[in-house]
């Protein structure tokens, strides 16, 4: 299943049962080598670099019940196309809202500073951050802040015209759980109110923490090593002063 959507969209997918649900999380947080296979991806559609086939969505995603959120959202066309089986989920809210918001938040991200600076020293931002000003790049057409809105009204007509209309929901995660059962066939959680979660209160002090977080964990390899090479040099000025002495 494919389902454009936020947090609040992984965690009901979970509840549903959709216990992997892949998320922009899994490529930024879980597991940052994810964000090379979908550097490859986004070379291959907008540059025209190499090929992204099935088999390569199923070795990104293979493992996953439903995908949802960005990096995913780029390739809707690409998912829709490889999984033709696969329910469509689109979460509709008002494009004002969300672009206030995601400049805000992941646009944010994608320039910040502190995370362009890191990319040159941690592994993982390293493999994470261009990937990330890669998205907004192509996608957004490298303007998001002039040229969001317009893509995402764009996107959703394209949504709209590729998956037949039983194979589509466009649901609003104000709707509740029923209608999102009801077209994935699953029961309707009983007692348990629809996930409420807001990760955009936090978001730049969170990701500043990592951030430093991060740079902690830079700092200390390089102390290792540092280390490691005094432990060395040591070790051979006391062979050599034990041998000639």
């Amino acid at each position: 299943m494919f389902c454009a959507a936020r947090t609040a969209m992984r965690a009901a997918m979970k509840q549903l049962g959709f216990v992997d649900t892949y998320h922009m999380m899994n490529c930024s947080i879980e597991n940052p080598p994810d964000a090379l296979l979908w550097m490859d991806a986004l070379r291959a559609k907008y540059d025209g670099v190499g090929e992204f086939t099935r088999k390569d969505w199923d070795k990104l995603l293979g493992g996953s019940q439903a995908v949802c959120d960005w990096p995913a959202c780029a390739f809707a066309k690409e998912l829709i196309e490889a999984y033709p089986e696969a329910k469509v989920v689109m979460t509709t809210r008002d494009v004002d809202s969300w672009h206030a918001s995601t400049m805000k938040t992941v646009y944010w991200r994608a320039t910040d500073p502190e995370l362009r600076m890191l990319s040159k020293f941690s592994w993982a931002a390293k493999m994470y951050y261009p990937m990330l000003k890669k998205f907004f790049d192509t996608f957004f057409e490298g303007d998001f802040p002039n040229r969001g809105k317009d893509v995402f009204t764009k996107h959703f007509e394209e949504v709209r015209k590729m998956v037949p209309p039983e194979r589509l929901l466009e649901y609003r995660v104000q709707d509740g759980w029923e209608p999102l059962c009801k077209f994935l066939d699953c029961p309707v959680p009983k007692d348990v109110p629809f996930p409420n979660v807001n990760d955009n209160s936090d978001f730049v002090s969170r990701s500043k923490r990592r951030n430093r977080n991060q740079m902690y964990n830079v700092v200390a390899q390089w102390l290792e090593v540092l280390g490691l090479a005094l432990l060395v040099l040591y070790l051979v000025f006391y062979v050599q002063n034990t041998l000639f002495s």
